[in-house]
């Protein structure tokens, strides 16, 4: 789903060059560093810029370090939420914030360095890329619990989404800001951000290995639950995207298969009772064989996956964004 009907050609003209987003979570001890860390990396190369800081309901003196630095740098902007409502939320209220011709999102941790910066713009601004992701090549966090799972989870998102990336869920990327105006991130779809770009149109996808630092204040806000979750968040979005406007094809047909095999099944068993019945042979009477009960249930959730799907169609037929699509460019 796209919030917008029509893209923002490339092309055009925007305010800034540069726009990075920062989601954070009680991080008031590296965001002195990090601003300043971006802040000297954007002068060195001349890009005018902003930065936006998305304080997630950080219970530390986050949002008053924000506050701070946004009165000693024009450059740097915030949004501060009530309480935490995740990752995607703040994205979501970034991208929609951003006039940046190219768009970075980056972790406020520090592990995350802003000297990869200038290249990405490059990637996009003059090879034409929609998205850069960064391949943290050489990670520093702990192997059992990071690592490992990570591979997993990736190796496992390269197959469903046929997106090449080495990591998927690496915080440092780089958008065209078309990119970012026609997507939808939310619930905890952050992590799937390249495939939504996909499903947007957004076909041009690739990787830059990045530098990849040891945390150095606090600790991580993510524990191991992550990576069960996103594999859930993968599922879903491949079958909305999938299937989203069109369930049909997916429970009327498998809803079909059932009741036919289910269907079948039964009048097997009952024409070879009464063939074995009509020949004198030993039988079993229908309702005696548990495969015939098998086959009763096949025939029942057959006929309710086929109703799912024709409530499904109903409700997607009557979606006010059924026919919302991304058009590249327009000639009146």
């Amino acid at each position: 789903m796209t919030p917008q009907s029509s893209s923002i050609a490339f092309t055009m003209e925007y305010p800034l060059d540069i726009s990075i987003i920062v989601p954070l979570l009680n991080e008031e001890e590296s965001l002195p560093e990090l601003s300043s860390w971006i802040g000297r990396v954007m002068e060195e190369n001349h890009f005018t810029y902003e930065i936006i800081f998305i304080d997630d309901g950080s219970t530390d003196r986050s949002w008053e370090v924000v506050s701070a630095l946004s009165k000693d740098s024009p450059n740097i902007k915030g949004i501060s939420f009530r309480r935490n409502y995740g990752k995607s939320a703040a994205l979501f209220c970034g991208f929609k914030e951003a006039v940046g011709k190219v768009v970075f999102t980056m972790d406020a941790d520090l592990q995350d360095s802003p000297e990869e910066i200038p290249e990405m713009y490059r990637m996009v601004s003059e090879e034409k890329w929609d998205v850069v992701s960064g391949w943290k090549v050489h990670r520093q966090d702990n192997a059992i619990t990071k690592n490992l799972p990570s591979k997993l989870y990736n190796a496992t998102a390269r197959k469903i989404t046929g997106i090449k990336l080495h990591d998927m869920n690496c915080g440092l990327k780089a958008y065209a800001n078309e990119v970012v105006k026609n997507i939808e991130v939310y619930g905890e779809m952050h992590r799937y951000i390249p495939y939504l770009a996909k499903n947007a149109g957004f076909t041009r996808i690739t990787e830059k290995p990045v530098h990849h630092q040891k945390r150095k204040y606090g600790k991580s806000k993510f524990g191991l639950e992550r990576f069960t979750n996103g594999f859930l968040d993968l599922l879903s979005l491949w079958f909305l995207s999938t299937f989203g406007k069109k369930p049909m094809h997916f429970f009327g047909f498998t809803g079909i298969l059932m009741f036919l095999a289910g269907f079948i099944i039964t009048i097997a068993l009952i024409w070879t009772k009464l063939y074995h019945q009509s020949h004198g042979l030993r039988f079993r009477q229908v309702t005696d064989q548990p495969l015939f009960y098998l086959a009763l249930l096949a025939v029942v959730l057959g006929v309710m996956l086929f109703l799912a799907g024709f409530i499904g169609e109903m409700i997607s037929r009557s979606s006010a964004d059924r026919n919302s699509y991304n058009i590249r460019e327009k000639i009146d």
